[in-house]
């Protein structure tokens, strides 16, 4: 009789964290209803910060300009819904080739440099394109944002209404394939040659990989799905503004990166949501200090880093385990 081997789980392991999700989605859906508009755009947001993993977390490239792509992504979505088609799946598709684009032409340069260097290049990228939408006042609207431009129903069956139900559903929608589909590349042999690349250039080099190929075959696919999450704030919100490009964003999605953990995806998508539950929390309870909490997090982040946390729940559901078992077994009896 064949079994599996070793190194291959489960597939209740691997199905559990996305049912898990899926669970969290309805609860969220049927007892949370007047939560609804900021959890699609936290959903939303969370593509972002994934996107920013693939890059920071597996490729091991340090960046400050991501947010370049998903703004590109956002005014291309917009754009077509004003002048073309308010489509929401032709707008996700635009804003991922918008988003891919100018990952593609601006990591060719980008690409050429390594560690402090390329940090300063990107965080020109990404004034560079905010400069230009302001200045394209006839395309974007400047300051004062683009607007005007209706979405059209999804599928042609449901059109976002003012308590955000599709919204909510449609984001997650989204965000449930995205975080599918990256976690199946960075688990194919070319997400696992990023990941040695990150670990040891000099050996992958050895190796015969093409270092700076296989990065800015990365730095591309994370650029378009930075231009997906770009596209579907845009649509869900109905306006662009130059915060999109703007350099906070893609240093708040680097904080959220490293509070929830890089290198696994699903540590963007928790550090999103818990960055965004504080912010809302502690704004509402004062709108001008709310970042010396998130400071504080950061902190004890740092302070208590992921492996101990990993190690303390493993203890504690050891000792449930042991605590439960001579009560189980003498129920039985």
């Amino acid at each position: 009789m064949s079994s599996l081997p070793p190194s291959v789980p489960p597939v209740w392991r691997l199905v559990l964290p996305y049912a898990a999700l899926l669970a969290l989605a309805l609860v969220i859906y049927f007892f949370f209803p007047d939560q609804l508009p900021m959890a699609a755009r936290i959903a939303a947001l969370a593509i972002f910060v994934m996107s920013l993993d693939l890059v920071v977390g597996y490729g091991g490239l340090a960046t400050l300009g991501h947010s370049a792509m998903y703004g590109v992504g956002a005014y291309a979505a917009g754009l077509l819904a004003m002048h073309v088609t308010g489509n929401p799946l032709i707008g996700l598709l635009v804003g991922a080739c918008a988003g891919a684009v100018l990952a593609l032409l601006s990591g060719l340069f980008l690409l050429r440099y390594e560690g402090l260097t390329f940090l300063m290049l990107t965080i020109a990228i990404g004034q560079i394109a905010q400069n230009l939408a302001s200045k394209l006042r006839d395309w974007t609207g400047g300051d004062d944002g683009l607007s005007g431009f209706a979405i059209q129903k999804i599928l042609g069956l449901a059109s976002f209404d003012l308590h955000g139900r599709v919204a909510f559903v449609y984001c997650f929608t989204v965000m449930f394939i995205s975080l599918w589909l990256m976690r199946r590349l960075m688990a194919s042999p070319f997400g696992l040659a990023c990941q040695g690349i990150h670990q040891n250039r000099q050996r992958m080099a050895a190796l015969g990989t093409a270092i700076r190929w296989q990065l800015l075959k990365l730095y591309t696919l994370a650029g378009a799905f930075a231009g997906v999450s770009g596209a579907l704030a845009a649509q869900v919100a109905q306006i662009v503004g130059l915060d999109t490009l703007g350099f906070e964003l893609s240093a708040e999605a680097l904080v959220m990166l490293v509070l929830g953990g890089t290198g696994t995806v699903w540590g963007a998508l928790a550090g999103t949501v818990i960055f965004s539950s504080i912010h809302h929390w502690a704004s509402t309870l004062n709108p001008y200090h709310w970042l010396f909490i998130i400071g504080g997090l950061l902190v004890l982040m740092v302070l208590l880093p992921r492996q101990r946390w990993s190690q303390a729940l493993s203890q504690g559901m050891a000792r449930a385990r042991r605590t439960l078992s001579p009560a189980s077994s003498r129920g039985a009896a």
